[in-house]
Order: C-alpha cells, then structure tokens, then sequence
C-alpha cells in the first residue's frame, strides 16, 4: 500500500468518526464519549495519515517502514471505537481500548522516530530552491514535530497507567482531562502551528508574519506542559492558560494575515479562517475558567470551541485542500457543497456555544442538528474525492 493511499485510509477513518462525534453530540452523549471520537477519532487520526506523508520529506528524508500505517490503522481504529463505548459498556473495554490505541501509538512513533533519527531538530527541511526564503520558517517549524512527538508519547504513557492502574515512577496518574490536554494542546494543536507554517503559506502563496511565527511555535511548545500538568493547580491554570491563548491567538492572526494578503480563495481556507476565530473564543472561555471557577456550561462550550472548532474546522480545511471537493465523482461533489457543509458546521457549533452559555436547549438542539448535516456532507465529498483515486 502506497502512503498517499494508506493517508487516505486514516483521514476516511477520521472522518467516519467525526460524522460520528456530531451524532454522539446530537444524542447528548457523555463528555468522554465526545472527546474520544472528536480527538482521538477524528482529529488524530487525521493527524497519523497526513504525517506518514508529509512528515518524512519535510526532514528530507523517506519513511522508514512503508507498511506500518497498515499495521498501526486496526489498531487505532479498533481502540478508539473501544474507548469512545467505555463509559457504557464493560469493564474491560477501558483497558483494551487503550492497549489498542498504545499498540497503534508505538508503530506510529517508532516509525517517524526512526525515520527522523539523524535529522531530529528538522534542520535539513527538504525546501527546494524556489522556496529558499521559507527555510528560516520551516526549520523552526520542523523544530517542534519531536515535540508533538513526545507530547502523544507521554499522553498514552498516562493513558496505559490509568488504564491499568499503575503508578510510573511513584507518581499519581493524570487524570483524564490533563491527558486530553497533552495530546489536544500537546500534539494536536502543535502540530497545527509546526505543520501549519509550512503548509498554508504554500497553499495560500503568502508570508505570514515571521516575529509572530517564533511567538507562536515557542508558546504552543510550552503552554501544554503547563495546562497538562497544572490543570488542578489554580495558579499554574492560569499561566498556562495565558501561554496557550498567546500561541492559539497568535497562529489565528498569522493565518488570517496569509488570508487577507493571498489572492487564492479556496473552499477549504474559509473553514480555517472560521476554525482560527473559534480558536480565539475558545482560548478566551479557557481564561475564564482559570479565572473564575469550572462552570459546566464554560466547560462544555470551551471543550467545543477547542475540538471541534479550532483543531476539527481547521482538519476540515486541510482536508479539502488536499482533496478538493470538486473533483469528486459523485452528484453534487462541488465546492458548492463544501461551502455548505463549513457553513452548516460553523453554525451549528456557534449554535451550541450559545446555547450551552445561555442554557437554551432548542439552540442547542438545533446547533447539534446542523453538525450532523455538515459532517455527513463533509464525509461525502471526501469520500466522493477518494473515490476519483481509487486504485492510486
């Protein structure tokens, strides 16, 4: 299997679990439950394939071991599905669940660890001649993949020591939500920035702020580290949701510059322009509660802002660059359609903010309506887009 084929397969698994986050959403599942299938389901998964093939000729170099993303999918498809049925299922899916997912984990990190091995910091980045101004950025943002890396190593660390209820090192094992963190903030998000800055002002062919990049790549390394760690620890809390809102705040007003200065207006920046905005709302409730105290409505919209606006509008965006929905074979795979599908999302989760802050059930309802139809749209245009290269 060719890696652009196997990336296919992670992203069409993604996408089948975000169409099934927004119906977990609509059905008022558990916090838990939402989280799993929109992070470790959708936006990770994402994240696997499209680093299988973008990851190894950033650092100039070719992936290790070509079969391991067929070794790894099973793995993290089944664990994932394990672990978003855990809260009501049996007992043993918690732990199977998550062996699965570290199973899945470790082929992925020791075939990207591999790979990079003798050029860990990124400093050979594979930027041709025609891009020469860009090294300066691309280094720094190679930079921070290891990073990423150990972030998603250390979350399924703790994972497997909850699981399992084991104490690494004598210390306590990190609650669910520091682990969410590490690996929403940790790797999701700093991979968004580190992969971001190389690939959206390539598509959008613009310069982002350059003073702004070093901002954003040096908060987003070290704001997880804090939030993770010091989420029950008011102080800390505060710092690291201080540093976090600085690299969330700063990579939004980086894109929206590339926006504004780019001539390009396809269907898939519009959905990252409008992930960028939720980013900033999102970070903003998160100071909010670091401020005032953990009000389940804060929670709730802030969790939805982050994961589903911020890293899941910004996926969406990717993916329909990378697999433009017009040349799909299907009835109505257009851009049109695309457009419909960001609109529905974005209002449907503006919807569920709103509602979920205002304690208004029908906005929420609706909202989670809405994300239904846009995620079902979205999963048919890749489809449609996937099913043009069947057989590549």
């Amino acid at each position: 299997m060719s890696t652009a084929r196997a990336s296919r397969w992670f992203v069409a698994a993604g996408a089948l679990f975000f169409l099934a986050l927004q119906l977990a959403m609509a059905a008022g599942a558990s916090r838990r439950t939402v989280v799993t299938l929109g992070l470790y389901g959708f936006v990770l998964h994402v994240v696997f394939g499209k680093a299988y093939a973008l990851v190894p000729s950033y650092f100039e170099r070719s992936l290790a071991w070509p079969s391991a993303p067929a070794v790894q999918w099973p793995l993290s498809v089944a664990g994932t599905a394990a672990l978003a049925l855990a809260p009501v299922g049996p007992a043993w899916l918690d732990p199977a669940g998550t062996a699965l997912w570290a199973g899945g984990v470790a082929v992925f990190l020791g075939t990207l660890g591999w790979t990079i091995r003798y050029n860990p910091t990124g400093a050979a980045t594979g930027t041709g001649d025609a891009n020469a101004h860009r090294r300066p950025v691309d280094r720094r943002a190679n930079a921070v993949v290891p990073l990423a890396l150990g972030y998603l190593a250390l979350g399924t660390v703790a994972a497997l020591a909850g699981a399992f209820e084991v104490q690494p090192l004598g210390a306590g094992p990190l609650a669910v939500q520091q682990r969410s963190h590490l690996l929403a903030a940790g790797t999701a998000a700093l991979l968004v920035f580190g992969v971001g800055f190389r690939l959206f002002p390539r598509f959008l062919v613009a310069e982002p702020p350059r003073r702004l990049v070093g901002v954003v790549l040096l908060t987003g390394a070290v704001g997880p580290a804090l939030l993770g760690f010091g989420l029950f620890a008011p102080a800390v809390l505060l710092v690291g949701g201080v540093v976090e809102a600085v690299a969330v705040v700063g990579f939004a007003v980086s894109y929206l510059v590339l926006f504004v200065r780019s001539d390009r207006r396809r269907v898939g920046f519009y959905a990252v322009a409008l992930a960028a905005v939720a980013g900033v709302c999102g970070v903003g409730l998160g100071l909010a509660m670091a401020v005032t105290a953990r009000d389940p409505a804060l929670v709730r919209a802030h969790y939805r802002l982050m994961l589903v606006g911020f890293l899941g509008l910004t996926v969406v965006g990717a993916a329909y660059q990378f697999y433009p929905p017009a040349v799909g074979t299907w009835p109505f795979a257009s851009d049109r359609t695309a457009v419909a599908s960001i609109a529905l999302l974005g209002g449907g989760l503006g919807l569920q903010v709103l509602g979920a802050l205002l304690g208004l059930g029908i906005a929420s309802t609706a909202g989670a309506m809405l994300g239904v139809t846009g995620a079902a749209l979205f999963v048919y245009l890749l489809f449609a887009a996937f099913d043009r290269r069947r057989g590549r």
